[in-house]
Formats: C-alpha cells, structure tokens, sequence
C-alpha cells in the first residue's frame, strides 16, 4: 500500500530554515497529486504547498508564498519542502499527502494517503 513518511521537522529560531523530506512508496505516482500540509493546536488542516508528480507550477497560499519551495525527487520517490524566513507562527505538525489527480486541489478532505506528521516548532 501507499506509504508517505515525512523526516525533517525540528525546533529553529525565526528567520531560520528547515527542509521537510517525504519519502514515497508503494505505487507509482505518476498521475498524482503531491501536498503539504500543516496543522496547529486548536486549528484546521490547511494546505501550503502542492505539486503534481509529473511537474508543473506549484501551489503555495499566501501565508507561505515566497518563502515556501515544494519539489520532488522523482528518482528517489521523494518530495521535499524547503521552508526558509521561517515565523513563530508556522509552528505546526506539517504532513506529507497524496491524491491521484490531474490537478492541483487543496481540501484536505480531498487526499487519499497521508504521512504521520512531522512537528516543526519556530521560537522567537
């Protein structure tokens, strides 16, 4: 079956970097969907990056656009999340997930396959 597992989450200073490993298995991912997500206490899931397997423009929202880079590593069944200018309030449980798609979408609801989390803590 799918498995997405994420690595890289830790505690860093504001203004600070972080990049987020997710390592892909079980399928061939061709026609899917890749994401990131983040989830803080007391807070919806919500989306802050996609990209289609295949390549293509990404999805960033807002809250993350300019200093948010997703990609992937094809021959490596990876997707990563380069985080930089990291602020106290991207502090959040961060999930790597899956959807067989042709297009970017970003309800959570949405995905089929999710990762176990990986906590990011961003101090001042």
């Amino acid at each position: 079956q799918v498995q997405l597992v994420e690595s890289g989450g830790g505690l860093v200073q504001a203004g600070g970097s972080l990049r987020l490993s997710c390592a892909a298995s079980g399928r061939t991912f061709s026609n899917y969907v890749m994401a990131w997500f983040r989830q803080a206490p007391g807070k919806e899931r919500d989306i802050v990056a996609a990209i289609k397997w295949s390549g293509g423009i990404p999805f960033y929202p807002d809250s993350v656009k300019g200093r948010f880079t997703i990609s992937r590593d094809t021959a490596k069944n990876t997707v990563y999340l380069q985080m930089n200018s990291l602020k106290p309030e991207d502090t959040a449980v961060y999930y790597c997930a899956a959807r067989p798609s042709p297009v970017i979408t970003t309800p959570s609801i949405l995905y089929d396959y999710w990762g176990q989390g990986t906590q990011v803590t961003v101090s001042s």
